[in-house]
């Protein structure tokens, strides 16, 4: 599973990169977490608001940091 967290580094960028890692670990779920900052590549994805979740090259949520239990769904869905 290939999880990228999309934004330049703002507070709620790191908050969301944590929440995800926790959200892994608690799972036991292997995945590549790459931390996108280029405004080009995060705009490649179509996102243009930030913090964004790409989840296998699909946007599953950008310009809020989403619930917990949002997180979990969305990483069950892709495993």
């Amino acid at each position: 599973m290939e999880v990228k967290i999309l934004g330049p580094g703002c507070a709620n960028c790191v908050k969301l990169e944590n929440e995800v890692i926790n959200v892994l670990a608690e799972l036991e779920i292997a995945a590549d977490v790459q931390k996108i900052t280029e405004m080009k590549q995060i705009t490649e994805h179509g996102v243009m608001m930030t913090p964004a979740l790409v989840i296998n090259e699909e946007v599953k949520v950008s310009g809020r940091v989403p619930r917990k239990d949002e997180i979990v769904k969305w990483i069950k869905e892709s495993a």
